[in-house]
């Protein structure tokens, strides 16, 4: 048997936002939102997987976080008025909760729901935070070992065997999110199966040492 083990966003907060939504389904490759969009709209993802990508100068196109269920996308535009920052794609199907932007602006006046706002915003400033230090830090066995234990924490599934992490990812865009090349980081996923720390499978890997692969994400090996 697998149990989930964690979800991301507040649950007040996606719930304020289904009691005024209605769900909507994005078939695979699907811009949910697209950068530079005025925010009408915010979202919950209830099924599937979203990247979160943007464009840098020059145009090459960045990943910077996936998105699962239970997490809230597009609530930063739609609390602030500005054009979006980034573009959501639907990695696979995706079904969602819609709500219009002002719906979150109604969400806020309960106390309660504003808290579980702040706390996801103040998870995302450490994300930043870990991010630059990992950049500035790791190597790339190092970020891919960070990328894997944090999907492994939020979305990961605990079996007999250990955690299972679905990865719906193409080698080219893990390797974008951990900063690296394709090849370095086609090395330094075989370098952890070699360690024993992770097994890959089609689109998904499991954890076998979870306190291995965190000591390659911590840079204490």
């Amino acid at each position: 048997m697998s149990v989930p083990i964690a979800t991301d966003s507040g649950e007040l907060l996606a719930g304020a936002l289904r009691a005024e939504g209605r769900l909507v389904r994005f078939r695979r490759g699907h811009a949910i939102f697209t950068q530079g969009d005025r925010a009408e709209r915010v979202f919950v993802v209830e099924r599937g997987w979203v990247l979160i990508t943007s464009l840098a100068p020059g145009g090459r196109e960045i990943v910077l976080g996936l998105r699962g269920p239970g997490d809230v996308i597009g609530d930063l535009s739609a609390l602030d008025g500005a054009p979006r920052s980034a573009t959501a794609l639907a990695v696979g199907e995706v079904e969602a909760t819609v709500a219009p932007s002002s719906a979150l602006t109604r969400a806020l006046s309960d106390a309660g729901t504003a808290m579980d706002l702040l706390r996801v915003l103040a998870g995302r400033l450490r994300d930043a935070d870990r991010k630059r230090l990992e950049f500035a830090a790791l190597d790339t066995l190092g970020r891919v070992a960070w990328r894997l234990q944090e999907l492994s924490g939020r979305f990961g599934e605990q079996t007999a065997e250990g955690i299972e992490v679905e990865l719906p990812l193409s080698q080219e865009q893990l390797a974008s999110w951990c900063g690296a090349s394709r090849e370095a980081t086609v090395k330094a996923l075989a370098a952890l199966r070699t360690l024993g720390c992770i097994a890959t499978g089609r689109r998904s890997v499991l954890i076998r040492d979870i306190d291995g692969l965190r000591r390659h994400a911590y840079g204490e090996l």
